[in-house]
């Protein structure tokens, strides 16, 4: 599949997606939004594909933000009918991905970067990467999520912080808040990130997709987080991937996963 917007290449397992729009310091607009909803489908219905890593192309920013020129003149209906589409469209469809998927934070990610980073299952960033949520400066607060997730990650007085200041922080600040989980040279941000998906690969990917469901649970209103847990780790026992797992630790020797 080719895009306009987007890259997307895999791997020995591993789906690398990259946003290529260095020029507009690789915002979202609505055919990126499209565009990246694709990739993420097409990589997620590929049995080869074990990790998804998503990036930015260049070296000033993962996503700076929205793209404003698109939106600056709606009315209410549409500013609410934007933010449902993309919430539906691409944000929380990453979430609840079944395939895991990792952001490499290069440079800037601010607005809806940033919420397009918190919708990833966890974030590693390079030591230039400048993290916030600056809609309210615009007279508009976040719309892709970013009120929700930047709580959860970081806590509530924080987030708070963040979102009224529209100010930003860097990646230290950020490893130390919890947004992301390692921070390293812009060199080694994709091989760092490549070598946390091998570490992934290794394991059952069914397994995998069940513990994401469990963790997500926990964050869904009206949802007992524990009774989902309890649930997927029953499923757990009726796949190949149990029965090898379990006969692999027993035989003293490295588990070949079938996937199933």
């Amino acid at each position: 599949m080719s895009y306009t917007n987007i890259l997307s290449e895999t791997k020995n397992g591993l789906t690398t997606i990259t946003i290529n729009r260095p020029k507009k310091l690789n915002a979202l607009n609505k055919e990126t939004i499209q565009e990246l909803h694709d990739a993420f489908k097409a990589a997620n219905t590929d049995s080869e594909t074990k990790v998804i890593i998503i990036t930015g192309s260049g070296e000033k920013a993962f996503v700076a933000g929205a793209d404003i020129s698109e939106f600056a003149d709606f009315d209410e209906y549409n500013g609410g009918k934007l933010a449902a589409k993309g919430q539906d469209l691409l944000f929380n469809y990453i979430e609840n991905l079944d395939t895991p998927v990792i952001a490499a934070v290069n440079g800037f990610a601010l607005g809806g970067g940033l919420e397009l980073a918190m919708a990833c299952h966890f974030r590693i960033a390079s030591d230039n990467a400048k993290m916030g949520l600056p809609e309210v400066s615009l007279g508009v607060i976040p719309g892709y999520g970013g009120t929700q997730r930047l709580p959860q990650l970081v806590g509530k007085g924080r987030a708070m912080e963040m979102v009224m200041t529209a100010g930003m922080i860097d990646a230290n600040q950020a490893l130390e808040y919890g947004l992301v989980n390692h921070v390293t040279t812009e060199e080694e941000l994709m091989p760092l990130a490549e070598k946390i998906a091998g570490k992934i690969m290794r394991n059952s990917t069914v397994a995998i997709k069940g513990a994401i469901r469990a963790i997500n649970s926990n964050f869904k209103d009206g949802i007992n987080g524990y009774d989902v847990e309890i649930e997927e780790f029953g499923n757990c026992f009726g796949t190949d991937d149990f029965k090898e797992g379990t006969t692999a630790f027993l035989e003293k020797r490295k588990a070949n996963f079938p996937g199933k």
